[in-house]
């Protein structure tokens, strides 16, 4: 009851989803110049022979599966990988590291009209859906058209399977269209079998397979010149609440360090201004990356303010603090930082990484801190210590080497699936575009 429910009121809501998308572009949201991929009219022409479409919902699903698109790719000369994803900073990421016979449009919105132009144009041959965003239009659309769908790297966290908990006839409706879900996780697994997954996988998290975060070498060269000797350790991807925690450590951490300098990633570039302003008016000397104010030697903290460049700041550094983590938000991936040879401290709320960072701490290359006091204390620690960092940096190496193996463990059961399509060395199928985009009435 609850589907045709929600494919009605979806299909009456085409004005308010223009005003949606609207009130988006004004914001910065939308990329104007492709906002009609919104509606899933395509900009470009669709490939010839076989196309995998995969759907991740922002960066962080869209950087696992990196690895996994290019292992695809390898072995199937012939083959096209079509990537969706739903936020302008996953567009721009993914333009710039999708391998060749891969490319970006956005996702279109969950209404039929729209699902079904979208899949008129593309005719994807495969479906692969990222962690937990589930478009109940689009995946009913693509099992009606007998597409083969699998959820990769699936993720249930507490509070949506509680949610779903209340929706089983919905979940489960969906769940029985996909012809293999693979769980992060043994829990996940476990969690999307309860809610309806005829045959739930864990091979591993697919988070382990993320290359490093890249990077300038000019930049890295010109900042790593510039720091020279002085101590320093970062704070990633930190949210409201937390750049005052960071601001009072820096201060303890000044007494004995005299020439330290603290580095903010806050998670929302556009924040920058805001931090900066917050850290002058507690007295700190601050320099702010988008304003290109130099770090001259009086700098006490540094706001890291740009998009892209997590991987610089990272790699400028031995000790990271994982933000969104002293807030209950769930937290941040913490192996992007382990990926560049970190030392990597965290707050109790991981949520959304809590077995990473439960094994990261068994494996002795991450530590978490309750508050603040526990934070300053940790850090002046290792700062005094580097021979600790130094072996929680090796430790980590080893830890993420030995979970490498499940990119391929899922490639291995994604490549069954294919051979019912295609051979890996033929030509594929020569398929032709259905309907001319933006041909739908009900647009």
């Amino acid at each position: 009851m609850m589907l045709p429910l929600y494919r009605a009121t979806t299909t009456l809501a085409a004005p308010f989803v223009h005003l949606y998308i609207a009130v988006r572009r004004w914001r910065d949201k939308e990329d104007s110049a492709r906002v009609g991929e919104r509606f899933g009219i395509a900009n470009k022409s669709r490939p010839p022979g076989i196309l995998v479409w995969l759907h991740a919902a922002s960066i962080g699903e869209s950087l696992s599966m990196l690895p996994l698109i290019e292992t695809l790719l390898k072995d199937r000369p012939s083959m096209t990988v079509l990537v969706t994803t739903g936020t302008v900073s996953s567009a721009k990421l993914m333009g710039e590291r999708l391998p060749d016979r891969a490319f970006h449009q956005y996702v279109p919105v969950d209404r039929v009209a729209y699902a079904r132009r979208f899949l008129d144009h593309w005719h994807p041959d495969l479906a692969l859906w990222a962690e937990s965003e589930f478009w109940p239009n689009l995946i009913s659309e693509c099992h009606a058209r007998g597409v083969p769908m699998v959820l990769v790297n699936g993720r249930i966290s507490t509070k949506s399977y509680a949610g779903w908990q209340k929706a089983r006839g919905v979940i489960a409706e969906l769940l029985k269209d996909f012809a293999l879900c693979f769980g992060q996780t043994q829990l996940d697994a476990d969690r999307l079998k309860n809610l309806g997954a005829v045959q739930p996988l864990c091979v591993g998290n697919l988070k382990f397979a993320v290359p490093p975060l890249p990077v300038d070498d000019s930049q890295l060269q010109r900042l790593s010149e510039t720091l020279a000797d002085r101590p320093r350790w970062l704070a990633a991807s930190t949210h409201p609440g937390e750049e005052e925690i960071i601001a009072d450590v820096h201060r303890r951490l000044a007494k004995v360090s005299p020439n330290l300098v603290t580095l903010i990633a806050p998670r929302h570039p556009g924040r920058g201004d805001d931090i900066a302003a917050l850290l002058r008016e507690r007295g700190f000397s601050v320099a702010q990356r988008t304003k290109d104010q130099p770090l001259t030697p009086d700098v006490e903290i540094y706001v890291a303010d740009t998009l892209g460049e997590l991987g610089l700041f990272y790699r400028l550094v031995d000790i990271a603090f994982i933000g969104k983590s002293f807030v209950p938000l769930g937290g941040q991936n913490p192996l992007e930082a382990l990926r560049l040879d970190c030392a990597v401290l965290h707050g109790p709320h991981m949520d959304n990484f809590r077995l990473i960072a439960e094994q990261m701490a068994s494996a002795g290359c991450s530590i978490e801190v309750a508050d603040g006091t526990m934070l300053g204390e940790t850090l002046e620690g290792l700062l005094s210590d580097p021979d600790r960092v130094t072996a929680m940096i090796g430790d980590g190496r080893a830890f993420a080497d030995g979970q490498a193996e499940v990119i391929h463990a899922v490639a291995r059961e994604i490549e069954a699936i294919l051979m019912g399509i295609g051979p890996v060395d033929g030509p594929g199928d020569e398929h032709v575009n259905g309907p001319a985009a933006g041909t739908d009435a009900h647009a």
